[in-house]
């Protein structure tokens, strides 16, 4: 028997691909036949990584396209979703997947000089970790790249509804993002679009390590988790694989826990 590839002549596009959870999703709808176009941001020291997805992705017998940009600019969006027209040629895309990591980790206030978040940083995190997902979502749709069968994943956390140092940024953004996956979900189920939040359990990414607490978030996750260790990208690329096979039409408007049940354990 051959390989299985149910996404055959099918596209992603990943908004985060060259670490984490875009990483390995990349790789996994790769190998199930899923053409990948990969958004990121990496200076040269990183720029390694992405490219190392997209071999993965090619050497799978799949196409990739990486572009290395800002998500969240306007003219930079506005050019991979041209890109993106020309590639699909016209036919929707599968999956989009938002899994932008970039906010500040400062304390909402403090009497350190500089130490407390400012307007700017704020905003940025919210703009970078929520907002972009509806100005893709809609630029995407303007261009017929959204339609019946289109999955859309937004990674969220468990800040989304709880609160830690640092945090308070990030946390405001995640409660936010799955504020707008809900909405959208509303909104674009007519079209044949689901839309989901992915709250993937602890997990040692990059992005994660950048949390001054992280190594003392590790530890509890391990010792509540029932599954007996973190989380990690490989479980939330084959959540969303699943999810974006036919029989996850009907799944919309949800956050999705990928986590081996850490949330509800004490």
């Amino acid at each position: 028997m051959g390989e299985w590839r149910p996404f055959e002549g099918e596209w992603g596009l990943i908004l985060g691909a060259s670490s984490g959870f875009g990483a390995a999703t990349a790789r996994e709808l790769g190998r199930l036949g899923m053409g990948i176009l990969g958004v990121h941001l990496d200076r040269k020291a990183t720029l390694p990584l992405a490219d190392a997805v997209a071999a993965d992705v090619r050497a799978a017998g799949s196409p990739a396209h990486f572009f290395n940009v800002n998500a969240a600019d306007d003219d930079k969006r506005l050019h991979v979703c041209d890109r993106a027209r020309e590639l699909c040629a016209g036919k929707p895309l599968r999956v989009v997947m938002h899994s932008l990591a970039f906010g500040t980790l400062k304390p909402l206030v403090s009497d350190a000089p500089g130490q407390q978040t400012t307007k700017a940083q704020l905003e940025m995190t919210l703009d970078v970790m929520a907002h972009s997902l509806v100005y893709w979502v809609q630029d995407l749709l303007g261009r017929g790249l959204l339609g019946e069968g289109s999955r859309i994943f937004a990674m969220t956390s468990a800040g989304g509804s709880r609160v830690m140092p640092f945090y308070g940024a990030v946390s405001a953004a995640k409660a936010a993002l799955e504020s707008h996956v809900r909405q959208l979900a509303l909104e674009l189920g007519r079209a044949g679009i689901a839309v989901n939040a992915v709250r993937a359990g602890v997990t040692d990414t990059p992005a994660a390590r950048k949390i001054p607490a992280a190594e003392f978030m590790f530890q509890e996750a391990l010792r509540r988790n029932p599954g007996g260790r973190l989380t990690v990208p490989e479980d939330v690329a084959g959540a969303i694989a699943t999810l974006a096979l036919p029989g996850g039409r009907w799944v919309s408007g949800n956050v999705i826990g990928v986590d081996g049940g850490e949330d509800v354990a004490g």
